[in-house]
Formats: C-alpha cells, structure tokens, sequence
C-alpha cells in the first residue's frame, strides 16, 4: 500500500509530493524494528515516548513518522521525511494496522474474552470446540499464540494493535475460520482491539486487579466494558450475571445478550454439581433441555468457565453434540490446577492463581474436595497491585492449612519488602518465609503426607522468574518434579 492511501484516514487533507510518497513495506512503533521503507509510529506509552526514538528508527530505514499533535497541523517536511500529524497516536497506529493489514477481522470470526480470572481456560475451552466442529481456529492469549500447530510465546495478554493486527491476517491467509482472544483491561484501555471487529465477547467476572495501572474498580470496569459497548448488533456478547459487575454490564452492553451462571436464573445455568478431585459433574439448563456434563476440570470456578464456552457456543449456533462431546474430553490447559505426580502419596498442583479471587476459587475447590492438610506456596509480583498483597496473605494463611511465603517475579521490587507486604496482612503463625522459590517448593512437599495437597501458586504456565536485573529459566512445574523424584 502506498504511504498516501495509508495515512488518508489519518490526516484527509494531507498532500505529499511524489518524492515522498512510497509504498510501504512495515509499520513498527519500535525504531529497533524499522526497516527499509517502514512508517515509524512515535507512541507515547506509560513509561516511554516513541518520540524520542524518531532519530533511531529513520537511522534504521524508516521514510515516514506518524506522531500525535504537538500543536502542528498537517505535514511538515525533516530532510524530506514526511511527519504525519495524527493527533491521537493510539488511534492512528491501530487505523494504520487495520489498514495495512487489509482489516482480517471483517473476513475471520473472532470472539474476545475478558474478565479478571478464566480467560485463559476459556479460550483454551473455545479451540477445543471449535475443532471439534470443523473450524480450524487460532488463540491469542497469555500463554502463547497459536494455529495449526505452530505456537510463538506471548509477551503481553493482548498484543499491541500491529502485532494483532499481522497475527489476525497470517492466521486468516493460513485457513483459520475463527479466532479466539483474551482481551486485557490494558488492552482496551490502550485502544488496541479498537478495530478488532469483535463478533462475540464473553464476560468472565471482575475483582481487585491491576490497581496499579487502574485509579479504583471502577475505573478498572470501564475499561472492561468497553469490548462489549463497542459491540454492533449482530455480534453476541455472553455474561456471568452472578458476578455483579456482569450484571451491571448486562444493561449496557451491544449485540444481543446470553447470560449464564449457576447461583442466579440465566440463559445458561448449571445445576446439581458433583465435584471431585478428578472431575466435575453438572446439569446444563439452557432454552429448555437439561444436559449432562462431565469435564475433568475441577472446581466451581472451571463450572462457570465450562459453562461460558458452552453459552458462546450455542449462541454462534454451534453443533450442541459436538459441543459437548469436545468439553468432556477437554484435560488440561497449561499451568491452571496442573497436577504434578511422580508417585508421590499426596497431590500437587501448579496454578497460575495469583490474585485474592483466584486463590480464594482454587483453595475452596480443594478444602472441599480433600479431606488432607492444604499446603500453598505462593508470593506476589513486583511492579503489580500492592494494595492486594496483604489481602492474598491473610486469605491463603486463613484458608491453608500451612503456606510457604516465596519469591514470585520481584522484577525491579525489593524481595523483601514485597514479602513483607505479604505479611502485614497475615494474622495467623501457620506460614513461613523461604525466598529461594526452590527451596520454597522443596520444603512443601516435605512437609505432606499421605492425602494431602500441595498448591504452588502464581505463576503456573511460566517459565522464567524475573529479577531485578536478569531473567532464569524457573518452571513449578519442572522444579516440583525434580524435587519429587529426589524425595523418592
């Protein structure tokens, strides 16, 4: 696409001479990404201003920059580059990836999930079913992107608006019929799925999160509402109203509605649950018929997770036997309640729970499904929400038998005052601080017996610990495995 088509949406009365105009090969918000004939979008992100590295990236082979206002209309000319005026930088560079990457989400069905906790077991949910049924399918999300067995390692939960943009477009040309997404709070703060043409979206739940970034809840919620507000009408947008945000979300959100949920009447409910250590059993009412499921998924909160996918599922019209078929036999996503067994006597679990909720969902799964002690290793990210760390203490101190207080991702953060948070909120003795997270581990499986369960949690499908000035290679996975097999 030639530069002037491109930045026409952009600035209309903009006229370049045809020494400027060029067709473009890249666009990139990054001048170490720039390259020959590449537009360099100068973003003013939260910790860093693309504009300062407008020098870097011409250097690099850039021939144009788009920026935000600066109080100058129009086009002006540096050694004959072209300095595209936008006005709003955020939204120029998603036009500018819709545009360039020829709009793929009009020509492939994605659906976006958001909420505090279960995007990911949903979406993983969503793939299955769509297999199932024949439609080839990509994911987007936390633990990587993926599509026809190939697979790239995530950097954020929802990438930037050109990475999306090119991921849509590659899975779209490779044959993917659908896609299915997590859409982060940042995300949509940040604009990036603005142009995304969502044909369905599923709202999860909303609890204390990312207080970092958000001024309160509310603020945090807006930022949520926004994927399904922006909605058309012939898109679907799918609700848990037992969460309250949910229900408030029910009244504003576009497209048509389907809410599902277990304590309260909805589209799609779930009814007389069994639940064990292995599985759990429930009764799908919806429009009617009454369906029996068995997914291997534990826990009340994977119900209502099952349940979303199944909601979104019937409301795409989606084969109700295929459906079904594809949620039972569906085992296991990556780091959410992922056993670890090398013959040891007691269970262990790897969880990517890392907020009050999520450890509030998965210790009440387990203290009802096992009659053995409770042992949690966990800790808290630096650089995240504070204000939790205190709340995550008292709740896993109060709801375990015992815990082990560790290092998480410290990033930048002094571990020992993260630990110390931790522990102002704690008013029980049953704990004890081990920052090594190994020796974190270690030490909580030697302390179960026959019957009991070892929860590690926080970081689950990761593969790497971030410090403040290197990043390891550390997986709870692989190190509750190794320390299993030397106690045997």
């Amino acid at each position: 696409m030639m530069l002037s088509e491109l930045i026409k949406p952009l600035v209309p009365q903009a006229c370049l001479s045809p020494a400027q105009d060029f067709p473009v090969k890249g666009i990139t918000c990054d001048s170490r990404k720039a390259g020959k004939d590449f537009i360099f979008v100068a973003v003013k992100g939260v910790k860093d201003d693309g504009n300062k590295f407008i020098r870097d990236a011409l250097k690099n082979g850039a021939r144009a920059v788009v920026t935000g206002s600066r109080g100058i209309r129009g086009i002006r000319t540096e050694a004959g580059i072209p300095v595209i005026e936008a006005g709003d930088d955020r939204k120029a560079v998603s036009r500018l990836a819709c545009d360039f990457y020829g709009d793929p989400s009009a020509r492939i069905r994605v659906s976006g999930v958001t909420g505090t906790n279960g995007k990911t077991t949903i979406t993983y949910l969503m793939e299955s079913v769509l297999e199932r049924c024949g439609l080839p399918a990509g994911v987007i999300g936390t633990v990587n992107c993926r599509f026809g067995g190939k697979s790239v390692a995530s950097g954020n939960t929802t990438p930037g608006p050109l990475d999306l943009q090119e991921i849509l477009e590659r899975m779209r040309r490779e044959g993917a019929s659908d896609a299915v997404m997590e859409v982060s709070s940042h995300a949509l703060d940040q604009g990036r799925t603005e142009l995304v043409r969502f044909s369905a979206a599923i709202f999860t739940n909303l609890t204390q999160d990312h207080l970092d970034y958000h001024k309160n809840m509310e603020d945090y919620f807006l930022a949520k509402s926004r994927l399904f507000t922006g909605l058309t009408a012939g898109a679907v947008s799918v609700i848990n109203t037992d969460d309250p945000y949910g229900r408030k979300l029910a009244g504003l959100c576009g497209g048509r509605l389907v809410t599902y949920g277990i304590d309260l009447d909805s589209d799609v409910r779930a009814a007389d649950l069994r639940m064990s250590l292995g599985s759990s059993e429930f009764l799908v009412l919806s429009a009617g018929s009454r369906i029996k499921l068995k997914t291997r998924l534990i826990g009340k909160h994977n119900v209502y997770n099952v349940l979303a996918a199944f909601a979104w599922a019937q409301a795409l019209g989606l084969d109700r036997e295929k459906v079904s078929a594809a949620l039972e036999d569906f085992s296991q996503v990556p780091g959410r309640m992922e056993p670890v067994d090398a013959g040891q006597s007691f269970r262990v679990f790897v969880d990517y729970a890392h907020t009050e909720d999520a450890l509030k969902n998965v210790l009440t799964a387990l203290r009802q499904l096992s009659p053995g002690k409770i042992i949690v290793v966990f800790g808290c990210g630096g650089e995240r929400d504070k204000t939790k760390r205190p709340k995550m203490g008292k709740l896993v101190c109060r709801m375990a038998d015992y815990a082990v207080i560790t290092d998480d991702n410290p990033r930048s953060e002094d571990p020992e005052g993260i630990i110390k948070d931790i522990r102002s909120g704690i008013d029980r003795d049953n704990f004890c601080v081990i920052p090594d997270r190994l020796e974190a581990i270690r030490r909580s499986l030697s302390l179960a017996g026959p019957g009991d369960v070892v929860l590690i949690a926080g970081k689950g499908h990761e593969n790497y610990q971030v410090l403040k000035d290197k990043t390891l290679h550390f997986d709870d996975r692989e190190a509750a495995g190794r320390c299993l097999r030397s106690m045997s």
